[in-house]
């Protein structure tokens, strides 16, 4: 049996833990999140209880699933029985973003800029696996959470089920966090038009970048984590330079709203989706 309602994510187990990659977890407007076996073709746990609409799952470098929800929680399972380890609370309203400190190199897994290949599965675990912990280094995954609310927490889950910071300062809705490839930052996309930065370890505030004239859907990074990606309302992308502070790239183009943005993870391409029905391209 699968979601009752609509699905509003999916992540995949990386590849660290399990190669080559079977599960993936996926999450539902049900309130549910599923963990789906591809050799099985099928549903093989489910994650039950959350009171409302789950928006987004993140599957972390240390096996545990994140989901973020309408009733205000993110919840931390296990993942070979779907136990329920823990639970983040402090949002007043909807959470609807997670990022992870690792998702750079968790998205890439065994893969690097210098496009080598692998001969076995056991060969890209074992990389993948020296990746994660290099990025990772001694400190533990951080998890950054946006919200209805205005405002976004960092957690060091493994360590406490109390948040680390509160970052406020959004004017409206948070609709999308995002940490650099690098994790050393923490972008914010709100309805507030802005987008801010801010510091990937601490939580601390940095910047605001201003210049898109409708709200700001979703934000994408630069493998070399230096320049920032927003899509918004006003149909357009803007690419920021993290160094300068300041609007480096103007990218219109798009007939309506831009609801889609992603860098491609060796730093080459954009592309971009919107209500007019288009996808772009966008070539560095």
């Amino acid at each position: 049996m699968g979601h009752k309602k609509w699905i509003t994510g999916v992540s995949w187990e990386p590849v660290h833990l399990n190669s080559p990659c079977r599960r993936f977890v996926s999450s539902s407007k049900d309130g549910d999140a599923r963990i789906w076996d591809i050799s099985l073709r099928k549903c093989v746990i489910c994650l039950s209880g959350h009171s409302l609409a789950v928006t987004c799952v993140k599957w972390g470098g240390d096996g545990v699933i994140y989901t973020g929800s309408q009733d205000c929680t993110i919840k931390m399972w296990e993942t070979s029985q779907g136990k329920l380890i823990r639970e983040l609370k402090g949002h007043g309203h909807w959470v609807n973003s997670l990022a992870l400190s690792t998702e750079y190199v968790l998205r890439t897994g065994a893969f690097d800029h210098s496009g080598k290949q692998y001969s076995s599965p056991e060969e890209m675990k074992e990389v993948a696996l020296k990746r994660y912990n290099k990025m990772k280094g001694n400190t533990p995954e951080r998890v950054v959470s946006g919200s209805d609310d205005f405002t976004m927490f960092l957690w060091e889950p493994a360590i406490s089920k109390h948040p680390k910071a509160r970052m406020t300062g959004h004017q409206q809705l948070v609709n999308h966090v995002y940490f650099s490839p690098d994790g050393q930052w923490v972008a914010s996309a709100s309805f507030d038009k802005s987008v801010k930065l801010w510091n990937g370890s601490t939580g601390n505030f940095i910047a605001a970048f201003r210049g898109h004239v409708g709200p700001v859907y979703q934000i994408s990074w630069s493998a070399d984590s230096r320049l920032l990606l927003s899509g918004s309302k006003d149909s357009t992308l803007k690419v920021w330079d993290i160094r300068t502070k300041k609007l480096k790239e103007d990218l219109p183009g798009h007939a309506d709203e831009v609801f889609a943005v992603d860098w491609s993870p060796d730093g080459e391409k954009v592309a971009s989706g919107g209500r007019d029905r288009v996808l772009k391209l966008w070539m560095g």
